[in-house]
């Protein structure tokens, strides 16, 4: 399988070059040459296969030329094998039409886990057979930077420097980085929001003076193989729910785009999705551009769904890029003028491939708090704000009782103690696999909002290549 760029001036690598890239030279974002299909009988011989024979499965075609399927299944045995849940991402029934499909099971309670397990295991791999050392930036708003740090801290051949905004993430979230004491483990707390800290991962990569000392790899879903991983699990809950004899919706709460273009992927390689929705808070850039075809960023709003607190959705360029007739030239001449004016109209062609799959949702706070009143007093679910939102979309659709809807449960409850005590009256405890957070020494650097300073920080501290 070999991988090119959403900008089209970019070499084509193979699926170790993506993994270990990340990001592509001409600033774009690499996808599959073409999407490996499953036919309806494919798919059908799936149900029944453990969670990890399932993920090597799905994720065989990509990883073609690069793994072996033995080696691959190996590796994601090890990866899933550390979930809490002998399932790895457990359905659980609301009602007649609505399910919470939870991904939380993993060590840092996020959905983050299941693709960052595998996705450190893979750095690993591929690292081994070389005297390369990788240096690992990436942005957090919250559950990538925890995920990602439990997967390569204590690695030899790893480095990693996680930039958060500083008094944006929740208590829990801050605390599952700041509080790893690995000599590898980097946590940095800048003065701004989480789209400044993505602009400035986005920036080393295109930095000379950074490349030409560090190979600096990515772990944020800029990476190909992180959204891989992603696409398995809807794989999981369409087959227990009848694929392929029935499509499936999902309704995933959505801030950069990435958990969502996974489930396209799947529907592209076979999966019967009747529909996603794409669910936004009122940081509502992905709703505008999909209902409205306005791509405009304005002003990032806190709100009490952190992870979701976010205006420029780097994954998107991949739909735009896939559904507009995979244009290099016209992806990289669009995204230009985007990065100059933060605005942008979506093309016909963009509008007409993203609007038969996708429909999208807004929901304020209101909805927020009454989605995770609802699911508690009315099913007995314990849901964070960013699962609420998802619900809320998928409560308002318009789709047929008899199109099951799967709300993907993004976050554990606990991660959001006082939002989900505001709405339910119960305070979610974290379980007792992760252990006190706050009993343990927090350490991190608090930067201005500053690219130099960032990256003088980075190349202070980082092994450069040999």
């Amino acid at each position: 399988m070999r991988y090119i760029s959403t900008r089209g001036a970019a070499d084509a690598l193979d699926f170790e070059g993506v993994t270990l890239t990340g990001l592509a030279s001409d600033g774009g974002l690499f996808l599959p040459e073409r999407w490996p299909r499953f036919s309806r009988g494919d798919v059908a011989a799936m149900a029944g296969l453990s969670y990890p024979e399932l993920a090597a499965r799905v994720m065989a075609p990509f990883v073609a030329g690069s793994l072996t399927q033995d080696r691959l299944l190996t590796l994601c045995s090890s990866a899933y094998g550390r979930f809490a849940h002998e399932a790895v991402t457990p359905l659980v029934q609301l009602d007649a039409q609505h399910w919470l499909l939870e991904l939380f099971h993993g060590p840092t309670l996020a959905f983050k886990d299941v693709a960052l397990q595998m996705l450190g295991l893979l750095f690993e791999e591929f690292l081994a057979h070389s005297d390369k050392h990788l240096t690992i930036v990436g942005a957090t708003s919250g559950d990538t930077g925890s995920a990602a740090i439990h997967a390569v801290a204590g690695l030899g051949k790893i480095d990693i420097f996680m930039i958060h905004p500083a008094g944006r993430v929740s208590d829990v979230q801050r605390r599952q980085m700041t509080t790893v004491s690995a000599s590898n483990v980097h946590n940095i707390a800048i003065e701004g929001s989480f789209d400044d800290a993505q602009a400035m991962v986005k920036r080393m990569f295109a930095d000379d003076a950074i490349n030409g000392r560090f190979r600096i790899g990515a772990v944020n879903s800029i990476n190909w193989a992180r959204l891989m991983a992603q696409v398995v699990y809807y794989f999981a809950a369409a087959l227990q729910l009848g694929a392929p004899g029935r499509s499936i919706a999902f309704s995933v709460p959505t801030g950069n785009f990435g958990d969502v273009f996974a489930g396209y992927v799947a529907a592209r390689m076979g999966l019967p999705i009747e529909r996603l929705i794409v669910a936004t808070n009122i940081n509502d850039i992905l709703h505008r551009a999909l209902s409205t075809g306005d791509y405009s960023a304005g002003a990032v709003t806190p709100t009490a769904a952190p992870s979701m607190d976010i205006q420029v959705s780097s994954n998107f360029e991949r739909l735009l890029f896939d559904a507009g007739g995979r244009d290099g030239a016209g992806m990289q001449a669009q995204m230009a003028a985007f990065e100059k004016k933060k605005a942008m109209r979506l093309s016909d062609l963009q509008i007409g491939g993203t609007g038969t799959l996708f429909r999208s949702a807004r929901a304020d706070e209101k909805d927020t708090t009454l989605a995770m009143r609802w699911a508690s007093e009315h099913c007995g679910e314990i849901i964070d704000p960013h699962t609420a939102i998802g619900l809320h979309a998928a409560r308002h659709s318009d789709l047929p009782e008899s199109v099951p809807i799967v709300t993907l449960a993004t976050a554990h409850p606990a991660k959001f103690p006082d939002a989900v005590e505001a709405a339910t009256g119960q305070r979610p405890q974290v379980p007792d696999r992760v252990g006190d957070l706050f009993a343990l020494e927090e350490k991190f650097t608090t930067l201005p909002n500053d690219y130099s300073a960032v990256a003088d920080y980075v190349a202070a501290h980082a092994t450069p290549v040999r």
